[in-house]
């Protein structure tokens, strides 16, 4: 029998075709590492009276947002300091989501980070200022003008980007590529790194980010504060961990000074790294180094994949 509206359903969309981790090939990490781990701290700016835009940031109340505005303020006050004390008693390599504009409003932070050599992921200019309704020519200045900030303070240039406050536009990897970027992290799919097609036909990698392990919103909404974060962090690393097949999974833990930084919650942070660093066969690395690993060993066949895929529908 044959139903009068049958027909094919285009693609789910044409970024990230669908391609089940089952069927992946899952080599494993450098020196036969199980799971790759990701520390990223968000180091951010919250403006005190943001400039209007297409999203509010501060929706609680009208400007300034006081309550809302000294809470973040905290994070860069006292709460960076506080987790770069764990960060540093268990020596791990950062990636952080920087507003690079703390780059100029903070320079012992700035120093600080530095000194460790962590690896800068661009988080846009400020947490206040969204992608979401920028023209490209409007989007494409802000990639700009973040490069020439990085580059007057380090000499570098992003190789990433988690957008300020996971926001975008339809074209955003686009212009990314465009930009000289060659990873995403907004795009959390996937245990692995993905590739991630741009119109230019160059393929960007979607590195998974962490919404559910993210602790701002846990401990700004657990009822049972770090002890059930502790434990949500810890369960999933020994569930990745702990797969005989497809290893070479990736996990990335989210950082918030301002959140992991209050006294009540380091101690969390501290017996999630000690979990870590506990046992053999973790790489723990930048997004850098993972993105690289990850296109010199298995991005090339999961494109073929991915081609054969698509040839057979």
């Amino acid at each position: 029998m044959s139903w009068p509206h049958e027909r094919d359903f285009a693609p789910v969309h044409d970024r990230l075709p669908y391609h089940a981790i089952v069927d992946r090939a899952c080599p494993p990490w450098p020196d036969d590492a199980r799971i790759a781990v990701w520390v990223v701290p968000n180091i951010e700016h919250y403006e005190y009276l943001p400039p209007e835009g297409a999203v509010d940031p501060y929706p609680r109340t009208p400007h300034p947002d006081v309550r809302k505005f000294s809470y973040h303020d905290y994070g860069n006050r006292v709460g960076f300091w506080r987790m770069l004390e764990v960060l540093d008693r268990w020596e791990i390599p950062c990636t952080v989501s920087l507003n690079v504009a703390v780059l100029d409003h903070y320079p012992a932070i700035a120093e600080a980070m530095a000194a460790r050599d962590w690896e800068f992921m661009s988080h846009g200019l400020y947490n206040t200022r969204y992608l979401t309704g920028l023209t490209k020519e409007q989007e494409r200045a802000c990639y700009d003008e973040a490069n020439a900030v990085l580059r007057r303070h380090t000499g570098k240039h992003f190789a990433g980007m988690l957008g300020p406050n996971i926001t975008g536009n339809s074209w955003t990897p686009d212009l990314m590529a465009e930009a000289g970027m060659t990873y995403h992290a907004d795009w959390v799919h996937d245990e692995r790194p993905s590739p991630l097609r741009t119109e230019s036909g160059r393929w960007l990698v979607a590195l998974p980010y962490n919404y559910s392990l993210n602790d701002a919103p846990l401990l700004m909404r657990s009822s049972a504060e770090g002890a059930a974060y502790a434990r949500r962090c810890i369960a999933q690393f020994d569930e990745l961990y702990g797969r005989d097949e497809n290893v070479g999974r990736v996990m990335a833990l989210p950082l918030h000074p301002f959140a992991i930084g209050q006294p009540h919650r380091v101690d969390y942070l501290d017996e999630v790294l000690a979990h870590l660093r506990a046992h053999s066969g973790v790489w723990i690395a930048t997004a850098s180094e993972i993105v690289r690993y990850y296109r010199e060993t298995a991005m090339q066949d999961d494109l073929a994949a991915l081609e054969r895929a698509e040839d057979e529908r």
